[in-house]
């Protein structure tokens, strides 16, 4: 009984599969068109449109299909400080510092020594707090240091590696060493 039923469904499952590639072998008629492609052959799926009472079948265009490129974004642009009110840098605002870092990363990139880092924090910890955009409203100082005026500072006052580098040689050049500006901090508190 498992054989009959075996053989009875694989002659089905031939059938199935080789009726409709045998109905495609099959010579075309001479005033019949043969279907080749998948193109033609959705020609006679699609519906026809009545408008009149007629039917019409659709004029169907292969290159007929629209393409959505998701355009790149523009990038937002950054603010530009605006001029004027009290800038003694010229006409443009000032450039404030927006970057990371700890006070003993800028130290080291300023070229301060091990020993002098004391006395360098001491020193801006009073001045500045370690802000580097601390700024004195009354006199223009600015900085970690409080470079007065600001403009001294070569590069941007703002940025605490350009501070300390200015202070670094304004220290030594003045009070011989930063243990030197540190004695004259703690005598008459300011620098």
């Amino acid at each position: 009984m498992v054989g009959v039923f075996a053989s009875c469904a694989a002659v089905l499952f031939a059938a199935a599969y080789v009726g409709p590639m045998g109905a495609a072998l099959t010579p075309a008629q001479a005033d019949e068109p043969r279907t080749v492609t998948l193109y033609a052959e959705g020609l006679g799926d699609t519906q026809a449109v009545s408008t009149s009472g007629e039917k019409q079948a659709p004029v169907l265009d292969r290159s007929s299909y629209n393409v959505y490129v998701k355009p790149k974004p523009t990038p937002t642009p950054t603010p530009t400080p605006s001029s004027g009110s009290g800038s003694s840098a010229g006409d443009a605002g000032p450039l404030f510092y927006s970057g990371g870092g700890a006070p003993g990363e800028w130290m080291a990139a300023a070229g301060i020594s091990d020993a002098d880092m004391g006395y360098v924090d001491y020193i801006v910890s009073r001045e500045s707090g370690w802000n580097p955009n601390a700024t004195n409203r009354s006199s223009g100082a600015c900085g970690l240091v409080q470079a007065l005026p600001c403009s001294k500072v070569p590069g941007n006052g703002y940025d605490p590696v350009d501070n300390l580098r200015w202070a670094t040689g304004y220290a030594t050049g003045r009070y011989g060493s930063w243990a030197g500006a540190y004695a004259f901090w703690t005598s008459n508190h300011w620098w």
